[in-house]
């Protein structure tokens, strides 16, 4: 790809929680000709997410939270989603063991890894790191609910995989890690 991009540009138009930046760019094509491109890219860091799930209940633990772009597009701002977080430092593993605990409040046994994906890779340069982590009824070490500090105010919600499952197709679920991880489960229980 090195040979099919050259960068021209490269300005700095915010910065605050993450960067967005204006990037120039010339692009050869397919064809061979070279191609003058603008793009806008937001940086935050990378991100872990971690789909909690009792294998002897046939549950799973999602968070519900406010997200204002969701808002912003005209939906109800409130989202049922797995937990996840910016990466921070951390090594994925230990950014999905963390936010478990901060937002739900539960201690994960087995982690599996899922995969990583870009769920925005057109504008957006976070991967998540995917992960599947086990629980059980001594798992549990606080009510969750996430850290004030950060602006999080997070209801923990238990329900069976099969009804988050039915979730995903009828709209309920609408945010991509989740729906994701979900499916994983579904097709590598």
């Amino acid at each position: 790809m090195r040979d099919r991009v050259r960068l021209v540009g490269d300005e700095l138009l915010a910065k605050n929680w993450g960067s967005l930046r204006r990037v120039t760019f010339d692009f050869r094509r397919r064809d061979g000709n070279w191609q003058r491109q603008d793009r806008e890219v937001y940086d935050h860091g990378s991100a872990a997410a971690i789909l909690l799930h009792c294998p002897e209940k046939h549950t799973v633990i999602l968070v519900r939270q406010f997200r204002l772009p969701i808002y912003l597009d005209g939906r109800d701002g409130d989202l049922l989603e797995v937990c996840a977080g910016l990466l921070d430092g951390d090594a994925p593993e230990a950014c999905a063991r963390r936010e478990a605990e901060e937002e739900a409040g539960i201690r994960v046994g087995a982690l599996r890894h899922a995969f990583d994906t870009f769920v925005s890779p057109g504008s957006v340069t976070e991967m998540i790191s995917c992960f599947v982590g086990s629980y059980d009824a001594g798992a549990r070490i606080s009510a969750g609910g996430g850290l004030e500090h950060e602006g999080e105010d997070i209801e923990v919600v238990e329900l069976p995989f099969d009804d988050a499952l039915e979730m995903t197709r009828d709209g309920r679920i609408i945010d991509a890690k989740t729906i994701l991880l979900l499916q994983f489960l579904a097709l590598n229980p």
